[in-house]
């Protein structure tokens, strides 16, 4: 029986981790496509400031979708099951990201351009929401005890995976091509390739066995007929502690992934090739490292994992614009390497952490609400806020400073997490303890 779980455990987490990382290389080709593209085909009618604002501004939209669709398939994920639910949020943000890629832009029909840019934008927030989530919980409830740390990572491995590919895929789209080429129908290749990936998913997804944890608690009991309200009722202090948890690491991975593309080539005028270069790099170095940091954190305890890289990320907070406001190319990839691991060190532990907090009833609800929440408080607006604060300042001293708040919040809430949690399963009918007081 524990050899059974364990196959079927080890099936769950590559299905999630593929999943995931495409899913999130359809996020992040937006937020790519954001900084370098989008102002110039869909906002070419302002200076380039307002034309990055305006762009980001349009990011952000997916991630104001992402807590609705958190709401909506997490209603699903524990009224019908973990499996299906995350199948069909695959499906949603794959067929959003690939009329992305046959978009007309803005000399084409005006405005109606962004219009619809913004609309699908928020289909791939709506799928996103019900993914991070559900793959998590799925994963983690499939895990053998004492390893829920290590299983639980891989739906998180998807994020710099997912990076990993939008950026190698724009990278070598735009190194193959002339610059006019590529504005012109380059940045469509990466969009339209989201059709043969989604389709891998879809096959790995639909051979997946649902969460042993939810089909016991289903043979108990009827599944909750409105899980949101019972987590916005009963679990609030979960939720909110779950977003301060998340919400400095979201922060700091969107300057890292998206804001610095285009800040690098405005003000310390280093050129695309080298930033996504250095994107590349960081990411890798964070999906390496997070399977590491993971395993030590079901070793010595998944909280102190993630309150030690609470510290670092202060610290790499704090730094990063000063280091690439230097200008020095040698600097600065050594940082965005070292980074990739910093992220990796919080990243890795906070969806077992976070899923930890609620019973297996509401689970997928709870999780999804307070981490798509925790996500647009961090990586959704963030660009756009570090946009505007250098548009007014002309410094990104301000950023920093805004930076530093939001990751001490996430060190605080890092230090609060009890000893120990995360680290078993918690009951599958009751609150956590702990949080629930």
């Amino acid at each position: 029986m524990d050899a059974d779980r364990s196959r079927a455990a080890r099936r769950v987490s590559w299905a999630a981790f593929i999943g995931t990382t495409i899913e999130w290389y359809d996020f992040f080709l937006y937020g790519t496509a954001a900084a370098l593209v989008f102002n110039k085909q869909f906002f070419p009618s302002m200076d380039p400031v307002a034309g990055s604002i305006a762009s980001f501004g349009t990011m952000t939209v997916g991630f104001l979708a992402r807590p609705l669709g958190g709401i909506v398939f997490g209603h699903f994920g524990d009224r019908i099951g973990r499996r299906n639910t995350l199948v069909a949020s695959l499906l949603i943000m794959g067929v959003g990201t690939a009329l992305i890629g046959v978009l007309p832009t803005y000399s084409s029909i005006g405005i109606w351009a962004a219009v619809l840019l913004v609309l699908l934008r928020v289909a791939q927030g709506i799928g996103l929401g019900g993914e991070l989530g559900g793959a998590v919980v799925l994963t983690m409830e499939h895990a053998p005890e004492g390893r829920r740390g290590l299983f639980g990572a891989f739906p998180m491995m998807g994020t710099p995976a997912g990076m990993l590919c939008a950026n190698l895929v724009f990278l070598g789209t735009s190194s193959l091509l002339s610059e006019q080429a590529f504005l012109s129908w380059g940045w469509r290749v990466p969009f339209l390739l989201s059709i043969a990936l989604v389709g891998v998913g879809m096959y790995l997804r639909l051979r997946i066995e649902e969460s042993p944890d939810y089909e016991g608690l289903v043979e108990r009991r009827k599944p909750a007929r409105l899980p949101v309200v019972i987590v916005l009722r009963d679990h609030w202090r979960q939720v909110l502690h779950t977003i301060a948890v998340i919400v400095g690491n979201s922060a700091l991975a969107y300057i890292f992934m998206v804001y610095i593309l285009g800040y690098g080539q405005d003000q310390a005028h280093l050129s695309r090739t080298f930033l996504l270069t250095c994107v590349i790099g960081g990411a890798a170095v964070w999906l390496v490292t997070a399977p590491l940091w993971a395993h030590l954190g079901d070793r010595h305890g998944l909280r102190a994992l993630f309150t030690w890289g609470s510290v670092v990320l202060l610290v790499g907070a704090v730094a990063i614009l000063p280091v690439v406001d230097t200008g020095n190319r040698a600097v600065i990839a050594v940082f965005m390497v070292v980074m990739g691991a910093v992220l990796a060190a919080t990243h890795a532990p906070q969806g077992t952490l976070t899923a930890s907090f609620f019973p297996v009833a509401v689970r997928y609800s709870g999780t999804s609400v307070a981490y798509q929440l925790a996500s647009l408080l961090g990586g959704g607006i963030t660009p756009l806020v570090a946009a505007s604060l250098f548009a007014s300042t002309g410094t990104s001293a301000s950023i920093t400073a805004y930076l530093a708040v939001v990751a001490t919040i996430s060190l605080a809430a890092a230090v609060v997490i009890p000893r120990g949690h995360g680290t078993s399963a918690t009951a599958p009918d009751e609150p956590v303890a702990e949080m629930a007081k």
